[in-house]
């Protein structure tokens, strides 16, 4: 008996690396499992369909159900047929892990068009695309049923907060992708549904290309830290009943580490009694800043590594 059973999960980008992971963790616990994955490379190019097949047969030669789903998560009509898939394969949806996506990295005084809109299309609309059409089945259910067993589990990045000068696309979407899920966290509330993000650092297509590869290196023995397994466990105890009072929240996950973010807090209010102009907001600002310095020329907060 698993946590999850009985339940049915959608997961995107369940190929390969984390969303491979999350669907097996998935049902392991139980949960009848949708593998979403357009079979596309780390850059977003090609598409070959046999990594999420061979998913669905991992899962199933273990004893579990699956069904492969082969839309893109961005697409409005594709991704409600991941919903729809779910529903009418198993009768009913109740988890949506959202984890598909591609890089298309540049600086920012280097990056073409086409480079920030594909990659903030994947990821923010593909979060957005999924989150929209499970919301209106949770909240459809919901209304006609009271209490409603729903989760949606998004991916993002510490990118969001510590944003790589070659990644400005990636670091918008993934801080997008926030805001997003808390939005649906606080909509879907009522009716018992939970929405929280995870940040996970793990060793995929997509870390092991430029300059944050180094980090994420297997090791020749001992545990590996930034394996995708590593952070699946989070995954399937937030799609449990055990977190049903956990929504709204960031984590950050990787090796034996489990990080909960707090919500930004304020780090100075000023009131200067009367309308400011630029000399006051300089005497007052340039006080604070005193002293500190810029922008550091690294996207790496020291505490990760």
């Amino acid at each position: 008996m698993g946590e999850l059973d009985g339940k049915v999960a959608v997961v995107t980008g369940a190929g390969r690396g984390l969303g491979r992971s999350h669907a097996l963790e998935l049902a392991r616990q139980g949960a009848r499992v949708v593998v979403n994955d357009l079979g596309v490379a780390a850059d977003g190019s090609g598409r070959d369909e046999s990594a999420g097949q061979n998913v669905v047969d991992e899962i199933k030669s273990a004893g579990g159900e699956a069904v492969a789903h082969f839309g893109d998560v961005a697409d409005w009509d594709q991704s409600k047929s991941m919903i729809t898939k779910a529903v009418e394969t198993y009768g009913d949806f109740n988890i949506l892990v959202s984890n598909a996506g591609f890089c298309r990295d540049r600086m920012i005084f280097s990056m073409e068009e086409d480079q920030f809109d594909s990659v903030l299309r994947v990821h923010l609309k593909g979060h957005f695309c999924g989150i929209r059409h499970a919301s209106e089945y949770f909240r459809n259910k919901g209304k006609a049923e009271g209490e409603v067993y729903g989760r949606i589990l998004s991916t993002a990045s510490e990118a969001a907060f510590f944003c790589d000068p070659g990644q400005p696309n990636y670091s918008a979407a993934k801080a997008g992708i926030i805001a997003t899920t808390n939005a649906a966290a606080i909509a879907l509330q009522k009716y018992g549904v939970t929405a929280n993000t995870f940040m996970p650092r793990a060793r995929t297509d997509m870390t092991m290309v430029g300059q944050t590869a180094q980090f994420f290196e297997k090791p020749e023995d001992g545990f590996d830290t930034f394996h995708p397994d590593n952070v699946s466990p989070l995954v399937s105890w937030l799609a449990s009943p055990g977190a049903s009072n956990v929504s709204g929240n960031v984590f950050i996950v990787w090796g034996t580490q489990i990080t909960v973010m707090e919500p930004p807090t304020h780090g100075l209010d000023l009131d200067n009694g009367e309308k400011w102009d630029i000399e006051s907001v300089g005497a007052k600002l340039g006080k604070f800043f005193e002293g500190k310095e810029a922008v550091k020329d690294s996207f790496i907060p020291p505490s990760i590594f």
